[in-house]
């Protein structure tokens, strides 16, 4: 039994995707396309049929998307940078930034010179590591959620909305990447996917 209706993942489905292209796919399923994308996408869902319709319009905007991506950088490029990260870490407590700024510059240090020092001395690698880990984080996502969308059951979302990611086989997810424990070893990772299963 699936957790959502078929009702509520198109409704989901069609919120995903950006009004630009909600006006697109109106157009070309001949529904009236003016108004917001929340009218849009009404219209959408009483027209019969429109499942699969909507299932290949959202793969193939997300394939042209890939392939804008690839024309700037190559898979095969994009794991060359990524793999140039050497160390991992943070600097800063993800999401935190501003708060380490005005908490330890801006309301600590009275003294200008004092303030660029400090900047100089330690903000600076702090915000570079911290751009660094997220740099990362960004483009490996973007690979493993481009390969993962490739599967046949798996419709990609065209933007995020309520935390999902991705549909697969019918159902909303909300994809998470992690990182695997210290001391477990990738090779056994590979050999044995389904121990890493939850």
């Amino acid at each position: 039994m699936p957790l959502l209706s078929r009702k509520e993942v198109l409704n989901l489905k069609l919120s995903s995707i950006p009004v630009d292209k909600l006006r697109e796919l109106a157009s070309n399923l001949e529904v009236d396309k003016r108004d917001t994308g929340a009218d849009i996408v009404k219209r959408l869902l009483s027209c019969p049929a429109t499942g699969k319709v909507i299932d290949d319009f959202m793969k193939l905007k997300y394939i042209k998307r890939i392939e804008t991506r690839r024309s700037i950088i190559s898979d095969s490029e994009l794991k060359e940078e990524l793999g140039k990260v050497k160390s991992f870490s943070w600097g800063v407590v993800q999401g935190q930034l501003d708060q380490k700024i005005q908490a330890e510059y801006v309301r600590k240090i009275v003294r200008y010179e004092d303030l660029l020092n400090s900047v100089k001395a330690k903000l600076h690698d702090d915000v570079t590591s911290y751009v660094i880990c997220t740099w990362f984080n960004h483009w490996t996502t973007v690979l493993i959620e481009e390969h993962i969308s490739t599967h046949h059951k798996v419709v990609p979302t065209l933007k995020n909305i309520k935390g999902i990611d991705i549909f697969f086989d019918g159902q909303p997810f909300d994809l998470k990447v992690t990182y695997l424990p210290r001391d477990y070893e990738p090779r056994y990772a590979t050999e044995s996917p389904k121990d890493l299963a939850i």
